[in-house]
C-alpha cells in the first residue's frame, strides 16, 4: 500500500504546471485522483533516480514494506536537498562530458541509497515524513556548513582531490565542493542521532565522529567493505549488513567517548580515549593493523574486524 502522508501533497502540486499551483492549490487537494497522482510522482522519482530494482532491494535488505521504503526515500531526498543537486547537474547539459554528469549522479545515488537504508533500519524515523525532515535537515545542513572545521587535514586532502577532479571536468567550483563532500555526508544521520541522544551540537559530535574514524582507520575499513565482490544476492546482503554494522559501531564508539571522563575538542577527546591502558582496545588495534597488511581482504577478514569493533564497544 502506498503511504499516505500530508508531506507528499507537495508532489501533487509539483505535478501541475507552475502557473496553476498557487491559483488552484485548494482545488488540487480535493482532486479525485490525488492519491494516484502522488503515487505516480513518487514512484517515478524513485525509479528514475534510483533504478528499477531499488524498491525490491530495499525491501529484501531491511524487511520493510513498500510504503516504508517510499517514505524513507522521500525523507532522504529532502534532507539531502537532492533535487537542487540534480538541477545543478542538469544545467551542465552540453557543457561538460555526459559521463561526468553520470558520475555525479551516481555519487548522489550512493548517498541516497545509504540514507534510505539507514532510515529503514530505524523504522520509527519514517512514520512521519515532515517530522523526520524537520529532525534531520537542520543537522545535515549544519554538517555541510561545518564540514571543513570538523574533519582532519587528511580528510581535507581527500576533499581537495575530489574538488579538483570535478573542476577539471568542467563543474563550477561551488558544485564541485558539494560533490566532493558527498561521501562524508554519509555520516550525517548517525551524527544527527548522536547529537540528539547526547544533547550536544552537531559540530561537537561530528568532530569526535570523524576523529575516531581516522584514529581507527574506519574509512579505510569501509572502503574494503565496499570493494567486497558481489556474485550472489547473499553476497549483497552480507556486504550491506557489514556496512550497517560498521556504521552502528562507529556511532556507538562516539557515545562511548563522550561517556569517557575527558573534555576538550574532538581530536583531544579521541586521543585521550585511545591512550587508555585497555586490553580490548590494544587487541582491536592489533587486529586492524594486521588486516591492513593483507593483500586480499575478503568477507571473513572484514567480519572479524567488525566483530572486534563490537567487542571494543
Amino acid at each position: 500500500m502506498f503511504p499516505e502522508d500530508p508531506y507528499l501533497s507537495k508532489e501533487l502540486r509539483r505535478y501541475f504546471p507552475e502557473p496553476l499551483r498557487e491559483r488552484f492549490a485548494e482545488h488540487m487537494e480535493r482532486h479525485r485522483l490525488k492519491r494516484e497522482i502522488i503515487a505516480t510522482a513518487v514512484t517515478n522519482s524513485m525509479v528514475n533516480r534510483m533504478g528499477a530494482t531499488f524498491m525490491l532491494r530495499m525491501q529484501e535488505d531491511t524487511g520493510q514494506t513498500p510504503s516504508a521504503v517510499a517514505k524513507a526515500f522521500n525523507i532522504a531526498r529532502e534532507v539531502l536537498e537532492a533535487r537542487s543537486l540534480w538541477a545543478e547537474i542538469e544545467e551542465l547539459d552540453g557543457k561538460v562530458n555526459g559521463n561526468a554528469q553520470i558520475d555525479a549522479n551516481l555519487a548522489i545515488w550512493k548517498l541516497l541509497r545509504g540514507m534510505t537504508r539507514w532510515l529503514l533500519n530505524h523504522p520509527g524515523e519514517v512514520h512521519d515524513i515532515a517530522a523526520a525532515v524537520d529532525r534531520y535537515w537542520p543537522a545535515m545542513n549544519e554538517l555541510k556548513l561545518r564540514m571543513d572545521s570538523v574533519t582532519s587535514s587528511a580528510e581535507h586532502s581527500v576533499f581537495e582531490v575530489g574538488r579538483v577532479g570535478w573542476i577539471e571536468q568542467g563543474f563550477p567550483a561551488d558544485l564541485a565542493d558539494k560533490l566532493a563532500h558527498l561521501p562524508a555526508l554519509g555520516a550525517g544521520l548517525d551524527i544527527a542521532l548522536v547529537a540528539k541522544q547526547s544533547d550536544r551540537s552537531v559540530a561537537v559530535v561530528a568532530a569526535v565522529y570523524f576523529a575516531v574514524g581516522e584514529a581507527l582507520n574506519l574509512n579505510w575499513l569501509m572502503e574494503k567493505v565496499e570493494e567486497l565482490p558481489v556474485e550472489t544476492r547473499w553476497h549483497a546482503h552480507a556486504r550491506g549488513a557489514l556496512r550497517d554494522e560498521l556504521n552502528a559501531q562507529q556511532r556507538s564508539l562516539v557515545n562511548q567517548i563522550f561517556a569517557f571522563d575527558h573534555s576538550g575538542e574532538g581530536a583531544q577527546r579521541v586521543a585521550a580515549w585511545m591512550s587508555r591502558d585497555d586490553s580490548v582496545l590494544k587487541s582491536t588495534l592489533a587486529t586492524l593493523a594486521d588486516m591492513r597488511t593483507q593483500v586480499n581482504i575478503d568477507y571473513p577478514i572484514v567480519s572479524v574486524a567488525v566483530r572486534r569493533l563490537a567487542q571494543l564497544v
